[in-house]
């Protein structure tokens, strides 16, 4: 068969042709539109449900009763049904909880997570079931699977509580630390930023340091063993406000209240009330209402638009609080 130049040219112009309508000239702008489609199409649209679920450590801890509170009021203001459940750290509690979600289509989960490695893999299910999740308070070990990992900014916090931790020990003494769970970030991120400050005081000196896991009774008993051992002990740094509950009924309880500082992160109302009774030196409000309303503002905004228009990790920088401020401060909300 004679080959015919101009039949063959024509043919390729066709297919160049039938090409560009897919990706061929204006390519960057072809792109940009699928990119945008893909995008949108990769947005989760929840269980099919109007609930929205709540998951948090136990609310007998005032700072998660406040989550809860909050994100309930502000959940059902926008018009979700609400159920809540607490997962009291534990993983595979909090393991059920998700799958009580799961199982109930859940529209979107908020949740002050039950450990930064534990709990990837639940998000994760999640993730897979199309229900989106909104951690507050506790990051996790993992990018992309969560919507929105709303953070206190622990080290900001912890650093500037810290600092005046050392004026008010005048850059010299022993001191002793309680820290929170091992299994948790912020328990970690805390202490190192104790440290960032106190350290860089060679007359600061360390003589204990032991675990109370955020409860207020093993606190109590650990102090108690702190001070029986380090009689010259002249402050205590607390990962949490639970914890400087339960340290300062020890302090009382040896007669030492008003000589010891003692400084923890949180913002409760029970430190609040410690600071201006003038037992307490200052604690460093973590903003749990803000973060749980922030947190369900951002899944109302995400179902309905496929985003939330921000970044997944995002920090709210804590308030130092003393006998300054203190009376600003109600129910982890500050006002001026």
């Amino acid at each position: 068969m004679m080959w015919k130049p101009k039949k063959f040219l024509a043919m390729v112009a066709s297919l160049c042709l039938v090409v560009g309508m897919f990706s061929g000239c204006g390519g960057e702008q072809a792109a940009k539109t699928s990119s945008s489609a893909s995008s949108s199409s990769l947005a989760l649209k929840g269980g099919g449900a109007n609930i929205i679920y709540i998951i948090t450590p136990s609310h007998s801890n005032p700072f998660f009763k406040t989550e809860t509170e909050v994100a309930s009021a502000k959940a059902k203001a926008l018009g979700y049904e609400v159920k809540t459940g607490s997962h009291d750290d534990d993983a595979m509690k909090q393991a059920e909880l998700f799958d009580q979600a799961i199982s109930d289509r859940a529209a979107a989960i908020i949740c002050d997570n039950a450990g930064s490695d534990a709990t990837v893999a639940v998000v994760q299910k999640a993730r897979d079931a199309g229900i989106p999740t909104f951690l507050i308070d506790r990051e996790i070990n993992g990018s992309g699977i969560a919507i929105s990992q709303i953070i206190a900014n622990n080290h900001q916090g912890a650093k500037a509580i810290a600092e005046k931790f050392v004026e008010v020990m005048g850059g010299k003494g022993e001191y002793a630390e309680l820290l929170g769970r091992g299994s948790d970030t912020n328990a970690t991120v805390r202490s190192s930023a104790f440290h960032e400050v106190i350290d860089q005081y060679p007359d600061m000196k360390m003589v204990a340091q032991q675990t109370a896991n955020w409860e207020q009774a093993e606190a109590n008993q650990k102090t108690e063993m702190i001070l029986q051992s380090n009689p010259n002990i002249k402050g205590l740094v607390c990962g949490n406000d639970t914890m400087a509950m339960g340290a300062l009924a020890a302090i009382k309880d040896t007669g030492l209240t008003g000589k010891i500082a003692v400084v923890s992160v949180d913002g409760s109302d029970e430190a609040a009330a410690a600071i201006e009774e003038g037992i307490m030196t200052g604690t460093a409000l973590q903003q749990a209402a803000r973060m749980a309303e922030m947190a369900v503002e951002q899944a109302d905004k995400y179902l309905k638009e496929g985003t939330t228009g921000l970044d997944e990790r995002q920090l709210v920088d804590c308030i130092v609080i003393t006998k300054d401020n203190v009376a600003n401060l109600k129910s982890f909300v500050y006002k001026q």
